[in-house]
């Protein structure tokens, strides 16, 4: 209860920051640091250390606070989440020791253009067929499209085919509710990789609680084909969580 109140402070410390207060701003990084450390604790691995990420977060953290405008109505934790998170999604990309190389870009580019020339004739590209037409596997395309991934907004939905579904701006400020956020964030970037029949079978499955025959009825498929996408689906799923 002590760290709810804490973070119920941040409006007050916020208006304080605003008109300049430093010592407001600097309760705020403090009051705040749990949400640094738990983003940043998503990013250890990968060749940088958790207190340098934590660091690079806390940068993000000072553009919250200082680009915070209470009129827009959200939680300053909800505001904050993307901006330390890109900070952290930058370093790892621009400065530290994952680069999104020139070829990659060039490749992401290549497929951008060839999903908006399928899209203007009225078709939807699976990753698949879009690899082939950029001359490449569906494995480099995935890496160059997710190299190259913009941040995502919190007032996106978690589930991209779902409209009324939760946002990501459920973020709270404590550390476990941002811990199981970017788990759902990590969970749904991958079911994203899906073709789209697959990404429509989780969706019944999981997320509406549908049985593989009724599943199956709405697709027009039948209930084996959709066993055995399922368990294809799973295990490309742990694959890529592991």
């Amino acid at each position: 209860m002590e760290q709810v109140s804490k973070y119920a402070d941040n409006t007050a410390l916020l208006l304080r920051s605003l008109d300049g207060d430093e010592n407001a701003t600097e309760e705020l990084l403090v009051i705040n640091a749990p949400l640094v450390r738990s983003i940043a604790g998503r990013f250890t691995g990968r060749g940088t250390d958790l207190e340098d990420l934590i660091q690079i977060g806390n940068i993000g953290l000072l553009k919250a606070v200082r680009t915070f405008d209470p009129a827009r109505g959200c939680a300053f934790s909800t505001y904050a989440v993307p901006l330390i998170f890109g900070e952290i999604r930058r370093h790892l990309r621009d400065d530290g020791p994952i680069k999104v190389s020139r070829t990659q870009k060039r490749l992401a580019a290549m497929l951008a253009a060839a999903r908006e020339e399928a899209t203007k004739d009225g078709r939807e590209l699976r990753l698949e067929e879009l690899a082939a037409r950029c001359g490449v596997t569906p494995e480099e395309a995935a890496t160059a499209l997710d190299a190259v991934a913009p941040v995502r907004s919190l007032s996106e939905t978690l589930y991209g085919d779902e409209e009324d579904g939760p946002t990501l701006g459920a973020a709270l400020g404590d550390s476990e509710a941002c811990e199981k956020l970017f788990d759902r964030l990590a969970l749904s970037m991958s079911i994203e990789k899906l073709p789209p029949l697959r990404r429509k079978i989780i969706l019944l499955r999981y997320y509406r609680d549908l049985s593989q025959q009724q599943t199956a009825d709405l697709l027009g498929l039948t209930q084996v084909k959709v066993s055995r996408e399922e368990k294809k689906i799973l295990a490309f799923l742990r694959s890529e969580l592991s």
